[in-house]
């Protein structure tokens, strides 16, 4: 570039918290190659903080589910027509999607049909899981695949889709697993009705989820699974955790009937305040488990939805488990309890369980780093954004100066 050429333009896309977190730690790797790069997108606080032009926020799309997701269908529609405008008005030279695939997949048509704008697709649909059919798409309008998981590269090799496994971003983030002793109690017996109590009480860490459905699934059984916890380890602490100030008055507002017992504390900000803090996690299924199990904090992965979203889930989703490590792993290394079986009851028996045998979970869940691999995903996948710019604004010239490129 010569000085006198404009600085290029990006877009990002992503529509949950977790992507735009990976979305900011990306937009920051590629500033370290390109200071002078203009980006806008749908975005959160983390892109916020790159100093990215939000032009539609995400709080208004993080859906889960058919049913919640057909809610929300007005929301999604006005951030799609705000992408198409944005699009005619600032054309970018990479739009580069996170995640966020019922979304992003038609922004990738949109932008390749109607602009040619090269695509970079970063944090992939879960193709392995269900809708592989979306891979057709995927190589009709994307250019590259950053991917963040070893087990998809034999599936984008075997659909002929320029891919690249990047890693996973997640080991930038957590590095190496810190050690925290457990709670000191003596477990000499922790089935309720024994008359046995642990002396020292453990911290147990409630993540009901990101979303404001999780939240509302979610919370109320936690909170009741903690009361019972509570009934036979009287000093038992409990922290909930608040992703984002988004859901905080949600959270506050199903937490009132408890207020009075002083047994939950709330967390805002990312997980890892609470996985420092504690011996068990509670935790609604997706990214923030595979985060645990990089910390090596056992955990139980709960999950419900609407029943009509889990009856279509049932007939569409095909995988063993719907817990990140225990994909990764091949088999459970942290307890699923799902839907009718994610209750009170079947959640602090569990817990007891898991409570008595604490170091042999911890150890389990080591596995999962060693088939992460090594860490500097976002870099990787930034150094694949550049060189997507470059060959973009070398086929700009190209397209104006023919004659003169092909002397």
């Amino acid at each position: 570039m010569t000085h006198t050429d404009p600085p290029p333009k990006i877009m990002v896309l992503t529509g949950e918290p977790s992507g735009d977190f990976h979305a900011g730690s990306l937009i920051k790797a590629m500033r370290r190659i390109r200071p002078d790069l203009r980006i806008s997108g749908i975005g959160g606080p983390c892109m916020e903080a790159q100093q990215v032009d939000i032009f539609f926020p995400i709080e208004k799309l993080s859906a889960m589910g058919i049913s919640e997701v057909i809610f929300q269908f007005r929301h999604i529609k006005h951030a799609f027509d705000t992408f198409k405008s944005r699009l005619k008005r600032h054309r970018p030279d990479l739009i580069i999607l996170i995640d966020y695939p019922g979304f992003n997949l038609k922004a990738a048509q949109y932008a390749k049909q109607k602009f040619n704008i090269p695509i970079l697709y970063y944090i992939t649909p879960k193709v392995w899981a269900w809708k592989k059919s979306r891979l057709k798409l995927i190589k009709q309008y994307v250019d590259h695949a950053a991917l963040i998981f070893p087990f998809e590269e034999k599936l984008y090799k075997k659909a002929d889709i320029p891919s690249t496994y990047v890693g996973n971003p997640l080991m930038d983030d957590y590095p190496d697993p810190f050690a925290k002793p457990f709670f000191k109690g003596s477990v000499l017996d922790s089935t309720p009705g024994s008359g046995q109590e642990i002396i020292k009480g453990p911290v147990i860490g409630l993540l009901p989820g990101s979303r404001k459905a999780e939240i509302t699934n979610l919370l109320p059984t936690l909170l009741k699974t903690a009361v019972k916890i509570h009934d036979h380890i009287k000093n038992a602490r409990f922290l909930i955790s608040a992703a984002s100030d988004l859901h905080l008055e949600q959270i506050h507002q199903i937490l009132s009937p408890y207020r009075q017992t002083g047994l939950f504390e709330i967390i805002q900000g990312r997980p890892i305040k609470i996985f420092r803090q504690s011996d068990l996690l509670i935790a609604a299924s997706g990214t923030v488990t595979l985060e645990a199990a990089l910390c090596c904090v056992p955990a139980i992965i709960v999950y419900k939805m609407s029943p009509i979203s889990y009856k279509i889930a049932r007939l569409l989703v095909k995988v063993d488990y719907a817990g990140l490590a225990n994909l990764i792993a091949g088999r459970e290394l942290m307890p699923e309890l799902l839907q009718e079986k994610a209750t009170p009851e079947h959640i602090s028996q569990k817990a007891f369980s898991m409570l008595n045998n604490l170091a042999n979970h911890e150890n389990q869940l080591l596995i999962v780093r060693k088939l992460l691999g090594r860490s500097g995903a976002s870099k990787r996948a930034a150094g694949i954004a550049i060189d997507l710019i470059n060959k973009s604004l070398h086929n700009k010239k190209f397209d104006k100066h023919p004659k003169k490129l092909l002397e």
